[in-house]
């Protein structure tokens, strides 16, 4: 007979198949346990997106991500029916997963509340660390490691896949009149905000974007270093994250850095196919370690 926590990790799993269409076939490559941790997580990290897009005034909504702050106090008992809350609960008690870092991913979301325009890279990459680079890390946190190395690597691999969001997102965000390409770099490029927010395309935007593709790989780069410091059984997650993302990054440079008639991305049949192949590949050194 099912338990409660049972039917609070359940209730977590069906929110992140229904929700996460990037992250749900990676996260089925982890074993059972560290899968509903992430499910928990991800449950979390949902509701408070929820939050921010929500149709409340920006003073409730504050409130809102206030309280959700205060869930993750370690000595806050689960009041009520909240079953996300009771297996994230649960979640971070058993992969010891700093609850610090969620209250940076409330933070990185607030600052969508009332900020659209970021100055320059410094001011983009404290929001990224918030929305991305958090997730990461609590990732990490039940992927398992012992090199501090792979924290590192985590914030890195979060900011290149935030990155990869920004610029595939970049005409529906206009539509919003969300603008996160910094605006130094808008203007050293010769690019203006109304060319973007009416969806201009021309010399100065490709070569924008082309700088805005290599600084994003450079964070892969760095973040792919990651794979090998977590446990083995977990390593096909981050690779299948990074590949989706990555592979995202080649389509906007091969449509010549289209983002404005569509939106750029891998079917589900491509990113299932891409997990499947990274999840085979990572268990061949440990087949070939069992035959030695």
């Amino acid at each position: 007979m099912a338990t409660e926590l049972d039917r609070a990790y359940d209730l977590c799993r069906r929110i992140t198949k229904s929700e996460a269409k990037n992250f749900y076939y990676a996260f089925r490559t982890l074993p059972h346990r560290k899968r509903r941790a992430i499910y928990a997580a991800y449950a979390f990290f949902r509701r408070v997106d929820d939050v921010v897009d929500g149709d409340a005034s920006v003073d409730v909504k504050r409130k809102q991500l206030e309280q959700a702050r205060t869930l993750m106090d370690p000595d806050r008992s689960v009041d009520g029916p909240d079953l996300v809350l009771l297996a994230l609960k649960h979640a971070i008690d058993e992969h010891s997963i700093p609850t610090s870092y969620f209250g940076d991913f409330v933070d990185g979301m607030e600052m969508d509340l009332v900020q659209t325009r970021y100055r320059d890279f410094e001011e983009l990459r404290r929001y990224c660390y918030g929305v991305a680079s958090a997730v990461g890390l609590i990732s990490i946190a039940v992927f398992g490691y012992t090199d501090p190395k792979a924290e590192e690597y985590a914030v890195d691999l979060g900011l290149a896949m935030q990155l990869a969001n920004v610029l595939r997102d970049i005409g529906e965000d206009a539509g919003r009149d969300r603008i996160y390409i910094p605006t130094d770099e808008l203007s050293a490029y010769g690019y203006s905000e109304t060319d973007l927010l009416s969806g201009t395309t021309n010399d100065a935007f490709r070569e924008l974007m082309s700088f805005q593709v290599e600084r994003a790989r450079q964070y892969f780069r760095s973040g792919l270093k990651l794979i090998p410091l977590v446990s083995a059984e977990s390593r096909a997650c981050p690779s299948a994250l990074a590949g989706v993302y990555s592979a995202i990054l080649d389509r906007i440079e091969t449509s010549e850095y289209d983002v404005f008639s569509r939106r750029i991305g891998l079917s589900p049949v491509e990113k299932l196919l891409m997990v499947a192949r990274l999840w085979a590949t990572s268990r061949i050194p440990t087949a070939l370690l069992r035959k030695g």
